[in-house]
């Protein structure tokens, strides 16, 4: 177990000075390079509100629009949103949202957002705030047909570009192969 009071890892940690002081990484000697982040966000729902949802049917509007614009919206401002994050030249955001088939088991809505941009850092925040932001829009605008809807995960899906290489997570993987 680490000791909290130990600063001797702290050489050891991007975002930790060695007295063990919170710090903003300092990306001036890293290359510019292009980067892709893609998250995700499950949002499960009532049927009642995936049919409202189906229908256009709410009283605050189109959910796939304004969750949309607000998911995109968020991630222009995740460097005000999380204290050590750069501000970066977002290059597109991009926010899908999908409702499961209606006779689905558990309806849920699916975001998928992905940012890209050409920095010396990466855009995984961007992606996830803009997934997040998005699926909790889901929600505000949904709580008066359904109380009990929650975000059940979010997760990061792929990244590509800068020094640690290209990631995809394991079970998307696996779905690629088989629609191949």
């Amino acid at each position: 177990m680490h000791d909290p009071l130990d600063n001797s890892r702290a050489a050891e940690l991007s975002h930790v000075k060695a007295d063990g002081a919170a710090a903003m990484v300092d990306v001036g000697g890293k290359q510019v390079s292009h980067r892709v982040a893609v998250a995700q966000a499950i949002v499960t729902l009532s049927p009642q509100l995936a049919a409202a949802i189906r229908a256009n049917a709410l009283k605050k509007g189109d959910v796939f629009a304004v969750a949309r614009i607000a998911g995109i919206q968020a991630a222009k401002r995740t460097d005000e949103l999380i204290p050590l994050c750069h501000s970066l030249p977002l290059d597109v955001v991009d926010v899908e949202l999908t409702l499961s088939e209606p006779q689905a088991p558990q309806q849920t809505m699916t975001i998928t957002a992905t940012a890209s941009t050409h920095a010396k850092t990466g855009v995984e925040m961007e992606a996830f705030v803009a997934a997040s932001v998005a699926a909790l829009t889901v929600i505000d605008m949904g709580k008066a047909v359904d109380r009990a809807m929650s975000v059940t995960s979010v997760r990061l899906l792929e990244k590509r570009g800068g020094r640690s290489g290209h990631y995809i997570a394991e079970d998307t993987r696996e779905a690629e192969k088989v629609a191949q």
